[in-house]
């Protein structure tokens, strides 16, 4: 594994950079560096989107055929470095990086004809229907019913933490169509179309003050049998290829960005005994920590990035990373909330909106901070829950 930039590799940097430079607007930085969680609202996510698609670097992991750029897997680390040490607003992954992997490993040429140049474009903008109430981190205890009806599937139930639910207009969803035998045999992975009068949209506010996401009814909503995707009662295959893609890697470029935000956090805000907190010894030992857990997973990343490379794929490493970046990602979200000490507190909103005009309560560099923390709690539930990720490492890797 080599961990040294090639020639090329340094030449590729260098284009980016020269793209970000050029391309991405002061409104969309800020959109970026304000944001909060894994999302950017719509409106600066599908902006970003569309400057990337005429690119042609939108979709970086796709292949070619489908209008992937063609970039080597260091090219594509590189390019997610340079953009989160940039503070571009981040595209929505639900379409880009989840349901089009799937659409292209199951979907029949019909589905992959539609659906992949509306992802692409941003014409179709997806959300996720998997976690259901009282059913926890479990996918196969969902109960979401399909009744087959003819040519169209009929869905009675509902879904909860749903991101961006009111804004999508497609939802990739995993529904119950058998009951006999074990829970994963009697899943199906259905492609529905919100716009339903069968289906209601109800708000939730996150602890952040932030309309995130969402409880999804379905009240006899009808959805077409074509727009499922595998087979009937074969649903769990598709979703378990899908989270390869929600947990894998690409977490170090963001941890590196949030350890720039804290050191220069720490350069500007005062120490107990010190002028400058970045001179308090215990204060510079933790954000050392932090930069060791931040390479540690950057070195696993560019294992995982060598076996792709390679024609491999993921595999459990997935869970390794989805383990150490989520935690790793809250070590330093309460190493921040610690930097900016009595101004971490005000719940300002309406400040740190994209575009808003008015001063913040306490330093600017402050003004996302808490609202980071409180959204980053759910990081080691979705996706799967850290005690799932190392159940997964205890038996695929360790053989226990």
């Amino acid at each position: 594994m080599e961990l040294e930039l090639s020639a090329e590799d340094l030449a590729f940097r260098d284009e980016v950079r020269a793209f970000l430079a050029a391309r991405l607007t002061p409104e969309l930085a800020q959109a970026g560096r304000r944001m909060t969680s894994v999302f950017c609202d719509k409106i600066h996510s599908l902006a970003w989107q569309r400057i990337l698609h005429a690119q042609g670097w939108a979709a970086p992991s796709w292949p070619v055929e489908y209008g992937g750029p063609g970039w080597t897997e260091m090219q594509r680390h590189v390019f997610a470095a340079e953009c989160a040490r940039a503070g571009a607003p981040g595209l929505a992954p639900m379409g880009l990086r989840m349901v089009a992997p799937a659409i292209m490993a199951f979907g029949a040429p019909a589905q992959k004809a539609h659906y992949l140049p509306r992802i692409l474009s941003g014409e179709d903008y997806w959300c996720q229907g998997y976690s259901e109430p009282g059913a926890g981190s479990d996918l196969a205890a969902l109960s979401l019913r399909a009744e087959r009806d003819g040519d169209d599937y009929v869905l009675t139930g509902s879904k909860i933490w749903t991101t961006h639910a009111h804004w999508a207009n497609r939802m990739f969803c995993l529904v119950r169509t058998a009951t006999q035998g074990r829970p994963q045999a009697g899943i199906t992975f259905l492609l529905i179309d919100m716009d339903n009068p069968r289906i209601s949209i109800k708000p939730i506010v996150t602890l952040a003050g932030e309309h995130e996401v969402n409880q999804v009814f379905f009240d006899e909503a009808r959805t077409p049998v074509v727009d499922r995707l595998g087979e009937e009662n074969q649903g769990w295959a598709v979703a378990k290829h899908l989270l390869t893609f929600e947990r894998g890697g690409g977490y170090a470029p963001g941890l590196e960005a949030a350890l720039e935000r804290l050191r220069t956090s720490a350069g500007l805000e005062a120490g107990d005994e010190t002028e400058r907190l970045l001179d308090d010894p215990h204060h510079r030992r933790r954000l050392a920590e932090a930069q060791i857990a931040t390479l540690a997973i950057d070195i696993s990343e560019r294992r995982v990035l060598s076996a792709l490379a390679a024609g491999g794929g993921p595999g459990p490493a997935s869970s390794l990373l989805k383990l150490q970046g989520s935690e790793a990602l809250q070590r330093l979200d309460e190493l921040a909330t610690d930097t900016l000490g009595p101004y971490v507190a005000p719940h300002q909103p309406q400040a740190r909106a994209a575009g808003s005009n008015l001063s913040p309560i306490g330093p600017e560099h402050g003004l996302t901070t808490m609202a980071r923390y409180l959204n980053n709690r759910a990081a080691s539930i979705y996706g799967g829950s850290s005690e799932i990720q190392r159940d997964i490492i205890a038996r695929q890797i360790l053989g226990l």
